[in-house]
């Protein structure tokens, strides 16, 4: 930690993967900043690519570099994708971060996620717990990249002095979320489920697993709040979780989320679906000592979430 606060204004601020639910609500508050906002798409820089990656930070000289794209989705997806989302996140973390280095890039945030913490690390997930047992088999491909990037910039920061950081967000929702019928989070399912039973007037939705595990959800624009007041306040290579520091069973979460969406069907639970860790909850101690406390709550973020959907903000393909 530094005394320093890094300012944003009038810095070429790089968000890489905007199109994603992350790196839209990262441009959304970076709007208020002052800093000319960069971004790319697929077509523009396709970030598995190591030459068009370093062509891109060659021809556009960013400032900062917020890292969030990745090959994301839920349990099914990362289960079945395994090889595409080892090494697409892979090659995402490995140019990114290396070409940050060689182009002079003064500060880089990295994205974990919660879920590379060991599957069974005490509760709440300490920063610490960080490779210390295994990892969740469902997802570890996922995990094992983001580990790596998560190593390269402390290794980056050890070796260079590059004032890259990592944080590890808890599990997200809100604006431009994917609602995908097989690949999206559990939120994103549940509302697109309930939307769906609530116009066909099913009777009861099937949620996947015993309902048993609980889940931290943290509103995605509280997440890129956190994110530009680390960005400008903290530089160590220790990795610093985002959260709420509050979780709900997914029992419980699914009649949230049914409210919200208006439906008053049965809700019935498919326990030959896996459940995935019985429990994530970060500890945000640190973040919290930091001065930043999660401000949406979970109704609230939910039914932005649900508007968001049904406007057609989120992607469904």
């Amino acid at each position: 930690m530094t005394d320093s606060v890094y300012s944003l204004a009038g810095k070429r601020v790089f968000v890489a993967g905007h199109r994603g639910m992350v790196g839209g609500a990262l441009v959304r508050r970076l709007a208020s900043e002052g800093c000319e906002i960069q971004t790319a798409s697929r077509a523009e820089v396709d970030l598995r690519s190591q030459s068009q990656v370093n062509g891109w930070m060659a021809a556009n000289s960013p400032q900062a570099v917020f890292l969030p794209a990745a090959k994301v989705g839920g349990i099914v997806a990362n289960n079945t994708l395994r090889a595409e989302f080892l090494y697409d996140n892979l090659a995402i973390a490995l140019n990114v971060i290396h070409a940050a280095h060689i182009h002079g890039v003064e500060k880089l945030m990295f994205f974990g996620s919660t879920c590379i913490y060991p599957r069974l690390a005490p509760q709440p997930m300490n920063e610490a717990s960080l490779l210390t047992g295994a990892l969740e088999p469902t997802n570890e491909p996922y995990a094992i990249a983001k580990i790596a990037g998560i190593k390269l910039v402390e290794t980056y920061r050890d070796q260079y002095a590059d004032d890259f950081i990592s944080v590890m967000p808890t599990n997200l929702y809100g604006r431009g979320d994917s609602y995908h019928p097989e690949h999206s989070h559990v939120v994103a399912a549940l509302i697109r489920r309930f939307d769906e039973a609530k116009a066909a007037n099913v009777p009861e939705v099937v949620v996947w697993g015993t309902g048993t595990p609980k889940r931290e959800f943290l509103f995605v624009d509280d997440l890129a709040d956190a994110c530009v007041f680390l960005m400008k306040t903290y530089s160590d290579r220790e990795i610093v979780n985002i959260g709420t520091g509050e979780d709900i069973a997914i029992s419980d979460f699914a009649k949230v989320v049914a409210g919200v969406v208006g439906y008053e069907g049965q809700i019935v639970y498919d326990t030959s679906r896996p459940d995935g860790t019985p429990r994530k909850l970060v500890d945000v101690s640190k973040l919290s000592a930091l001065g930043w406390q999660a401000k949406t709550p979970l109704e609230d973020g939910l039914r932005v979430a649900y508007e968001d959907f049904r406007a057609g903000g989120g992607k469904s393909a």
